[in-house]
């Protein structure tokens, strides 16, 4: 295993991303995603698989040592995706969401949160053969309340509570036709 990131080259077949982020914004949008963990893989061709483990704990201390602060219950969105590492737009290409969305809430009684996914997902007939796709753990915090201390809340996402592991199994060669008998 090597932890890799997008300036480290990637392994052949398993790689262990590091975090990225410790906050994320606090709004009233679901869609503002930041990545907390980043892999990028070695080549891979059309067919083959990625087999991921991603998790993450999450720390709701809105509020906390703010004179007259309120607490408030944050949802939380959590996803995996890749992109094209080879694109020369990088992250400003596209991107396809790989997993499930998943979502709960951290409360200030609940006060962490796991953020557990995984998932098994076959490249698509359409990937570049020998491009290198960069899987992410991306994650969102939103709520109703997000303005109550003045629009600067964050969600903690704790070091040393998670990972993003990658195994990348690649597609069997096609098998040639058996010589003809003479």
């Amino acid at each position: 295993m090597l932890a890799t990131d997008p300036f480290q080259p990637a392994t052949e077949t398993i790689a262990l991303g590091a975090l990225e982020t410790t906050d994320i914004p606090v709004d009233l949008s679901s869609s503002s995603y930041r990545t907390l963990y980043r892999v990028v893989m070695g080549p891979v061709e059309p067919g083959d698989m990625l087999d991921v483990d991603a998790s993450a704990r999450v720390t709701n201390d809105v509020g906390v040592g703010i004179t007259g602060g309120r607490r408030y219950t944050i949802g939380v969105g959590w996803h995996l995706w890749i992109y094209d590492y080879n694109n020369p737009l990088k992250t400003q290409g596209p991107w396809w969401r790989i997993s499930q969305l998943m979502g709960d809430n951290v409360s200030p009684d609940r006060h962490h949160m796991p953020l557990p996914l995984s998932t098994l997902y076959r490249m698509s007939d359409d990937w570049p053969s020998g491009h290198r796709p960069v899987v992410v753990l991306r994650a969102d915090a939103h709520s109703t309340a997000w303005a109550y201390n003045g629009g600067d809340d964050t969600l903690t996402v704790d070091p040393g509570y998670g990972q993003l592991t990658v195994r990348h199994w690649a597609k069997p060669p096609a098998e040639e036709p058996a010589a003809l008998a003479a």
